[in-house]
């Protein structure tokens, strides 16, 4: 959204709202945020650190609403927003099929390494690496939401049979049918390819360990479009490295941005991304907007 600022500006003006848009790539730390947000009515919370002791520095302010961009929450406090009377929401439901195609796009990289084409092809070499077919193959879904299901209906168009991992998950009649749905980890020695498009809970924090890499096939492929903290990367490491896992294509990371000491930076046929799943032009301006009417409705201004 920031990226975008000077579209939405006229908006807020329309509204008599002044925009404190701090310089950031990422996210901001707790020490800056608790310096800015007293000063502020409203906060549209990125990746940030949403801690209770910055709502409560916000509170001992002028702050009286919040709304997370975007679907992920588990950076949010929201117990401690009800606890100090601080209205909260995110925006779901925005960025399926933009972050599902982006597993997919993932996916078919790793089938075909087309980043290593890319990488030789620019480095003056002529590489032609054997890749595998994805017809008849099995992905692992570790999710069903709206990124899942996106994601799942993408890979039913290549020929993937998908076995679907969420015990909380909506499925129609239709999605009875395509697709196969079992508790973790119930099969997931069949997987050419786990996919995590879940969120990040105590109950999926490091769902993606050593003792479930070990029961999975040899050669697997994994893609994570969700967050880091779903795959523990010490373990994924030690899967790349023992060969258990063929390669990975990672969208995020346990650490954003991937420090440069990262042993994840010397596996060539892995793929890396920039948490950047949900960032097209228009899943930003979709987003956006339904940001700004949650704000203006939090603060009266509809």
């Amino acid at each position: 959204m920031l990226r975008l600022i000077d579209e939405f500006r006229p908006t807020f003006e329309s509204k008599g709202v002044q925009l404190v848009t701090p310089n950031v790539v990422q996210t901001l730390t707790e020490a800056e945020l608790i310096d800015i947000l007293p000063a502020v009515d409203g906060w549209i919370i990125g990746d940030d650190p949403a801690t209770e002791r910055v709502f409560q520095a916000g509170k001992n302010g002028h702050l009286k609403a919040a709304v997370k961009w975007g679907v992920g929450v588990d950076n949010v406090d929201f117990a401690a927003c009800k606890k100090l009377g601080i209205p909260v929401i995110n925006t779901p439901q925005m960025f399926g099929e933009e972050v599902g195609s982006l597993a997919v796009h993932y996916v078919i990289g790793l089938a075909r390494q087309t980043f290593l084409i890319d990488r030789g092809v620019r480095a003056g070499q002529w590489p032609k690496p054997a890749g595998i077919s994805l017809m008849g193959k099995t992905a692992a879904l570790i999710g069903f939401g709206d990124i899942g299901k996106a994601t799942a209906r993408m890979l039913d168009v290549f020929g993937l049979n998908v076995n679907v991992y969420d015990p909380f998950a909506s499925r129609t009649d239709e999605d009875e049918m395509k697709y196969r749905f079992y508790g973790f980890p119930t099969l997931i020695e069949e997987a050419d390819f786990v996919i995590v498009t879940c969120s990040l809970t105590a109950e999926t924090k490091h769902l993606i360990n050593e003792n479930t890499i070990s029961k999975m096939k040899d050669g697997v492929r994994v893609v994570n479009v969700s967050r880091g903290g779903i795959v523990d990367e010490t373990a994924l490491v030690g899967g790349l490295v023992s060969g258990k896992i063929h390669s990975a294509a990672l969208d995020v990371f346990d650490a954003e941005p991937l420090p440069e000491a990262s042993p994840l930076r010397s596996f060539e046929r892995c793929i890396f991304g920039t948490h950047n799943g949900s960032n097209t032009l228009d899943a930003v301006r979709r987003a956006s907007q339904q940001a700004m009417k949650y704000m203006f409705g939090f603060l009266k201004l509809d």
